[in-house]
């Protein structure tokens, strides 16, 4: 069982991704609202990233036999004054989970807890291209912004669907 402070810490992860979830969602719609297809199902499938994440890490703890324990979540950003907010908003969000994943890992390390160390490997990983390629995006949208059809070329073109990573850790009730 991994240790108690680590569970704790990890179902206050739970609920940052699920505000994620959310946050990404109002994103989502922000851009279906502007009539912006491609940017709006960008975000929605981000949104759906993020509940997989969270369901990743409440599997964890019910395959290694710790309390779950789902915390509220503060509600989402919105509206969004112009098409780069939702977008700026996002990389800030992607770095803050860098943060907070990143510090999961020292906690998993000072505790010796070696198995949720290794759980947390995967979302180091997927952090590191999260951010990655939300910078990407902020950066054709500011560059962008007063050219809507660009930024949405750029999104069918670059967001292409993704494939399945068979390192992904398991999803609860998937």
């Amino acid at each position: 069982m991994p240790a108690s402070r680590f569970v704790e810490r990890l179902n206050e992860q739970v609920g940052h991704e699920l505000a994620a979830h959310n946050q990404y969602l109002a994103c989502a719609i922000h851009y279906d609202a502007m009539t912006m297809p491609q940017m709006a199902a960008h975000f929605y499938a981000q949104a759906l990233e993020e509940r997989s994440h969270a369901l990743m890490m409440v599997q964890y703890l019910l395959d290694t036999d710790a309390e779950v324990a789902i915390p509220a979540i503060e509600a989402p950003v919105s509206p969004f004054s112009d098409v780069v907010a939702p977008v700026e908003l996002a990389l800030d969000q992607e770095k803050r989970v860098t943060t907070q994943i990143n510090e999961l890992l020292v906690l998993a390390r000072e505790e010796s807890d070696f198995a949720s160390e290794q759980f947390l490997q995967w979302f180091i990983k997927e952090q590191v291209e999260e951010v990655a390629s939300m910078s990407d995006l902020l950066t054709v949208v500011r560059r962008n912004a007063d050219v809507l059809e660009n930024i949405e070329e750029y999104v069918a073109r670059e967001g292409g669907a993704v494939e399945a990573d068979a390192s992904a850790p398991r999803i609860a009730g998937g």
